[in-house]
């Protein structure tokens, strides 16, 4: 089974050129962990907001409560499993002999 992941939700770019200028353009991992961070933040208040309004009963859309609740959770996730990657390498990195 193969499942498509969003990369342009997350700022990637999956057709960079090797030439100079789309190097310079291209963020830097930095920028696209913050990002990242900054974009799953945003899901989960935008989910918190969506269940807060279904409890004082202003919205009835059930769907829209679970897809931006799904979002935000696929979401953190992904930050999450990001962050596990980078600590990894770091790890794997301090561990190597000089």
């Amino acid at each position: 089974m193969k499942i498509n992941f969003p990369v342009g939700q997350f700022g990637i770019d999956s057709n960079l050129n090797n030439n100079a200028a789309s190097r310079k353009e291209a963020l830097s991992f930095t920028d696209f962990l913050n990002n990242a961070i900054k974009d799953a933040d945003k899901l989960q208040t935008e989910s918190e907001q969506l269940n807060q309004a279904f409890a004082m009963g202003l919205n009835d859309n059930l769907h829209q409560i679970v897809i931006a609740s799904e979002k935000a959770d696929i979401a953190l996730q992904f930050t999450v499993q990001i962050r596990n990657k980078v600590l990894e390498a770091y790890q794997e990195i301090m561990r190597m002999p000089v």
